[in-house]
C-alpha cells in the first residue's frame, strides 16, 4: 500500500478553511479513481497539550505507488493538486510513502 500525506498548517480563519475543506476540496478528493481510502484528522493538542503543529493531515491511501502516479496523473488528480493553492493562505507539507 502506499500513501499521501498532507499536512495543513494553522489556517488565518479556521471557519472558512472547514467550510472550503469540507464543501469543497474533500469532494474532488474522493472523485479520484485508484484511491483506496482517505482518513482526515484534525489535530487537538501536541503531546504536551500545546498547540500542535499542524491543524490538519490527510491520507490518501492507493494499492501502490504506480496507482498513486497514475490516479494524481488523471484530471481528477490534477483538480486536487490545482486546488491546493486555493488554501494558499494555509500552507501545506506533502509525504509520500509505503505503509508497512
Amino acid at each position: 500500500m502506499y500513501k499521501v500525506t498532507v499536512l495543513y498548517q494553522h489556517p488565518e480563519d479556521e471557519v472558512s478553511f472547514e467550510e472550503y475543506f469540507k464543501d469543497h476540496h474533500l469532494p474532488l478528493a474522493k472523485k479520484m479513481s485508484g484511491v483506496s481510502r482517505i482518513e482526515i484528522t484534525k489535530f487537538q493538542s501536541s503531546a504536551d497539550g500545546g498547540k500542535p503543529e499542524y491543524y490538519r493531515m490527510s491520507e490518501v491511501f492507493f494499492s501502490s505507488r504506480e496507482v498513486m502516479e497514475e490516479t494524481m496523473g488523471s484530471p481528477e488528480g490534477q483538480a486536487i493538486i490545482d486546488d491546493l493553492h486555493t488554501l494558499a493562505s494555509t500552507k501545506v507539507k506533502i509525504i509520500l510513502g509505503c505503509v508497512e
